[in-house]
């Protein structure tokens, strides 16, 4: 599981959640894009390789803007 938490109107990363067993692993990467001052639209652009446990930042930088394409679509 990771989550990114970002600045309302700016879209820029100021946090991060990553859970599990891999969680040390994927933690580099959230500390580099929020470090960097980076948008979760600039993230979400970045190229990540697939299948990796690392895209799922770059999936939850586009549930940031509102542009998921994993997920099941949310119940009305």
């Amino acid at each position: 599981f990771v989550k990114w938490l970002a600045e309302e109107k700016t879209g820029r990363l100021i946090g991060a959640h990553a859970l599990g067993p891999h969680a040390t692993e994927l933690i580099a990467e959230a500390a580099v894009a929020v470090r960097s001052e980076l948008t979760a639209e600039e993230l979400g652009r970045t190229i990540h390789c697939h299948p990796t446990i690392s895209e799922s930042w770059m999936e939850a930088a586009h549930c940031v803007n509102g542009h998921c394409i994993n997920l099941p679509p949310k119940k009305r």
